[in-house]
């Protein structure tokens, strides 16, 4: 081979390998617009973790978090796309950020799942830990994703009146995503959903959290903050310094030093008071994901709260977790797949 043909012969092989990879790129785009709501389509085959810095900013955004939500809710009610319950759901979520339905599942509903989840954890179908914080706290601890391996707690993370509020708030259908089952409260420091579950777009997220039990105010019950959602910014990893792969490097010790801190410091500025939750069983807690919630003090830790909840993201988003960068299970098929529930 002529040796002075040999720059040439590289320039168009780098050439055609750029042509290829524009190509490849044009395709990822077409197919992202193909699945995905967002309005600036994204090569996410080139995405190192899943931040939200790597997500371009926009919309579509979810319609109840629009600045002319009250006016929408209005005109739907006028119009009849939505009835007079419906519209009062939707008013209470845009104003105060959450809605309780009383008496969602019944009694003896409840006591079916907790059976099964019982007996699914005696037979060591399912694991949970301790979580003890003290001699007297003998319960076990909470449980991650049971609805993976027990059908009842499946069924009812799908309830049909469960997934038409959870569509109706969204305005899209929800995909049922992560459940966590337990006998007692998490002790959890105040936090949004968004920085564990996110989405692109942002805001495609809630949770619905169903009292197992009647809840006693010594048991450590959920306690919330009402329009924080609204008041409180959305802030995720990037906005407390947690750099990537610091989150998992640290082993979750990032996320206590400067995320709770900060989350603290925005409650106690904007003089922000919490509710605390005490249902009756089948009474359901549904509250946006930017809402600022945790668990309560346990006064009295022999003292049960058994619960379960259950998070949905809208279908037709990008689901990960801003704080250890990967994207959600839902989209084990491939990224360029629609998500798909469990």
């Amino acid at each position: 081979m002529d040796v002075n043909k040999l720059p040439i012969i590289k320039y168009y092989r780098a050439r055609r390998a750029r042509m290829r990879e524009q190509e490849r790129a044009q395709q990822a785009l077409r197919r992202f617009s193909e699945i995905y709501i967002g309005e600036r389509p994204v090569d996410l085959a080139r995405f190192g973790e899943f931040r939200s810095e790597a997500f371009p900013a926009c919309g579509p955004f979810c319609w109840l978090d629009q600045p002319n939500a009250l006016r929408e809710i209005g005109r739907k009610r006028r119009s009849g796309e939505i009835t007079a319950a419906e519209a009062d759901i939707c008013e209470r979520w845009t104003i105060d950020g959450y809605f309780v339905a009383e008496g969602l599942i019944s009694r003896e509903r409840i006591d079916e799942v907790w059976r099964a989840y019982e007996t699914a954890l005696a037979g060591g179908v399912i694991e949970t830990n301790h979580e003890s914080l003290g001699e007297d706290d003998t319960l076990p601890g909470r449980n991650l994703d049971a609805h993976l391996a027990v059908p009842e707690i499946k069924e009812l993370q799908r309830d049909e009146e469960i997934l038409r509020i959870a569509n109706l708030l969204f305005g899209r259908p929800a995909l049922p995503f992560q459940t966590i089952i337990g006998y007692k409260g998490s002790s959890q420091s105040a936090h949004s959903d968004h920085i564990h579950m996110t989405t692109y777009p942002l805001g495609w997220l809630l949770a619905c959290w169903i009292a197992l039990e009647d809840i006693h105010e010594d048991s450590g019950p959920l306690e919330f903050y009402p329009r924080s959602h609204r008041l409180a910014p959305l802030l995720l990893s990037r906005d407390v310094e947690i750099a990537p792969y610091e989150y998992k490097a640290s082993h979750g010790v990032a996320y206590h030093e400067r995320y709770e801190p900060t989350i603290r410091d925005y409650i106690d500025r904007m003089q922000l008071r919490p509710e605390v939750f005490l249902p009756k069983a089948g009474d359901a807690l549904f509250w946006h994901a930017n809402l600022l919630h945790g668990g309560s003090t346990r006064r009295n830790l022999t003292l049960s709260r058994k619960a379960l909840v259950c998070h949905y993201f809208a279908e037709g988003v990008v689901t990960y977790h801003d704080l250890s960068g990967n994207p959600s299970r839902l989209h084990r098929n491939g990224w360029m797949n629609p998500p798909a529930a469990d």
